[in-house]
Formats: structure tokens, C-alpha cells, sequence
């Protein structure tokens, strides 16, 4: 039915050999990704959580850490590698470029962990020193990695955050935008990044981040990921506005289904380790949008699977994910 709705003839796409299998037991019909769904990663994980560098080095293998910051993600949200990955860092020559890597993104979201996501007002003076300590040593190691490895575009990515967070003016932000972008165009993680900067909260106008997302996707050939930016552009905009603007348009409809099938529903999407996060940006502001079309595919395609991000931005992320799922 669906792939008649859609115009697609070759079915599902084939099984993933690396995909892991989802739980036997599902709680209000959903679960939680874990390790990008997939089992290298998950065999990455268990050796950073270990503390064992040459392990992490041999389930890296497979990845280019340099490119894909999904993976890099993981191990950037891995409480506990921040004991460990310093020793790497002074003592292995060979690979330091990584551990650097590595270990400056850890540093970001350690930061992060210790502002908390509170108001500004609301943050005391001490987390407000961790937080910039933490940020500064993970700007000297971005900047070190992305100096060893010139072609990396995942060190410039993780930099916008932590310029964004030190608040280093539109003129650094600006520079590591173009230097990310000059390396892959096309990043998403990048595109996602900005919007946030180009949000109210961060010294941004209405409006600008959205012409963003229209603008970069316009560009993207057909089945690419970077559609998710106009998805998640959506998703900002609702946000800035405490949940006060309504996606309930049939216009903003209209682009969101056009978004999705030029991109995640389209035959020529790769459904990559965390494939399942590009379907929950979408699901997310899909359910905003009151969509009731290309939605029912999207939740279809996911059969349970949830991401914590984007839904964090909302009071009950699970409940609203399951709600969403009923009546799509």
C-alpha cells in the first residue's frame, strides 16, 4: 500500500546484517535507539565504556569518525570517557588526531552536562565555571584535530557548539561555518547546528533559520538527508515560540511532506547507522503539523523506534512520541 501511495516499486529496503534487533516487548508501542541501532556501534560503546583505546580504535574501523558525526555523537554522550581518552590523547602519536577528536566533543557535552539545560538566569556562577573550563579545553582540542586532519569537517562542526556556548561572536561562528561547509556541503549536522545559532535565543532574527533550511535543501540532490533541516527548521520555530506558533498549516504541511519524499522516503536514502533519528526529526514535526498523510509512512518506517533528540524539547517526549504514533 504504502509504496503505491508513494510511487516507490522496490518494496523495503533489504535487511541490514549490522541492524540490532529491536526489543520483543514494546512500552506504549515505542523503545529507545540505543547505539544508533546498529552493533558495531554498539560494540564501539562497550569498549569506550571499558576505558580500552585499542579496542575503541578496532571497532572504529568501520567509521570515519572524521565525516560522521552521528558516531562521533555516541561516544561524545558516553559518560566516563572523559576519565580515560586524555591518556590517549598524550601517548598514542599515531592516532592522536582521533582521541583529540574524540575527546574534544566529549568535553562539549561534559560542559553541557554541567550547565544543565536551565535558563540562563537560572544558572549559578560555579556550573557557569565548569562549564566554560570544560568548553575551553575543548576548543584547543577541536582546533588541534582540525589541524592535523585538514579534511575532517567533524571537528568545525563540534566547534560551532562550543563557539556558540563561549559566545565568541557571529564572526568566529561565521568562519567555522564556511570551513565545515567548504569540507562537505552537504553536512547535516552542520545545517542542524546553525539553525540553532540562528535562533532569537542566540542572537538570531524570526524567519532566518527557516530561509536557511529552504535554501540548503534546495541545493541537495534527491534522497539526501539534508531535508531533515527543513523538518527540524519547523521544529525551532515552535520552540522559540514555547510551543505558541502553530504548524498546523496546510502550507507547512505541504513542505514537510515534500521534504520527506525528496529525502528520507525517497529510493535513493541511505539508511545509514542512526537512520532512525532523521525519521524522528520528521515524525516530530510531522505530529506538529497535525500531517495526516505522509506521517502514517514515516511512524510506519520506525516501527517503535525512538530517539531521544529532537523529542527532549518536549514535557513528555515519550508520551508525546507514542501520541503522535496513535494517530498518525
Amino acid at each position: 500500500m504504502f509504496d503505491k501511495l508513494f510511487g516507490r516499486g522496490g518494496g523495503r529496503p533489504a535487511a541490514d546484517p549490522h541492524a540490532l534487533p529491536a526489543p520483543r516487548k514494546l512500552r506504549n508501542g515505542l523503545y529507545t535507539l540505543h547505539a544508533l541501532g546498529d552493533t558495531r556501534v554498539s560494540a564501539l560503546l562497550e569498549a569506550a565504556t571499558a576505558g580500552d583505546w585499542e579496542l575503541v580504535k578496532a571497532a572504529l574501523a568501520p567509521f570515519d569518525l572524521g565525516r560522521d558525526d552521528r558516531v562521533l555523537g555516541e561516544l561524545a554522550d558516553l559518560d566516563g570517557v572523559q576519565e580515560w581518552i586524555g591518556a590517549a590523547v598524550e601517548e598514542d602519536a599515531e592516532h592522536r588526531a582521533t582521541a583529540l577528536l574524540i575527546s574534544g566533543a566529549r568535553h562539549i557535552s561534559w560542559g553541557w552536562e554541567a550547565r544543565t539545560r536551565a535558563r540562563a538566569v537560572d544558572v549559578s556562577r560555579e556550573q557557569w565555571r565548569v562549564f566554560r573550563e570544560r568548553l575551553g579545553i575543548a576548543e584547543e582540542q577541536l582546533l588541534r584535530a582540525a589541524e592535523s586532519r585538514p579534511q575532517w569537517v567533524t571537528p568545525w562542526r563540534r566547534l560551532l557548539t562550543s563557539g556558540r556556548g563561549m559566545s565568541l561572536g557571529p564572526a568566529v561562528n561565521e568562519t567555522r561555518l564556511a570551513a565545515a561547509l567548504r569540507r562537505d556541503p552537504l553536512d547535516l549536522a552542520t545545517h542542524i547546528e546553525w539553525l540553532s545559532q540562528l535562533q532569537p535565543r542566540w542572537g538570531g532574527k524570526p524567519g532566518e533559520a527557516l530561509a536557511f533550511a529552504r535554501e540548503a535543501f534546495a541545493g541537495a540532490p534527491d534522497g539526501h538527508r539534508l531535508g531533515c533541516v527543513v523538518a527540524m527548521a519547523h521544529i525551532e520555530e515552535w520552540v522559540e515560540s514555547d510551543g505558541g506558533t502553530s504548524l498546523d498549516t496546510p502550507g507547512t504541511q505541504e513542505e514537510l511532506r515534500e521534504a520527506a519524499r525528496r529525502s528520507i522516503l525517497h529510493p535513493a536514502y541511505e539508511r545509514s547507522p542512526g537512520w532512525q533519528q532523521d525519521f524522528n526529526i520528521f515524525a516530530m514535526a510531522l505530529g506538529l503539523s497535525a500531517e495526516g498523510i505522509v506521517a502514517r509512512r514515516v511512524f510506519h518506517e520506525l516501527a517503535g523506534a525512538y530517539t531521544p533528540w529532537p523529542w527532549q524539547y518536549m514535557a513528555n517526549p515519550e508520551k508525546t512520541y507514542a501520541r503522535h504514533r496513535r494517530t498518525a
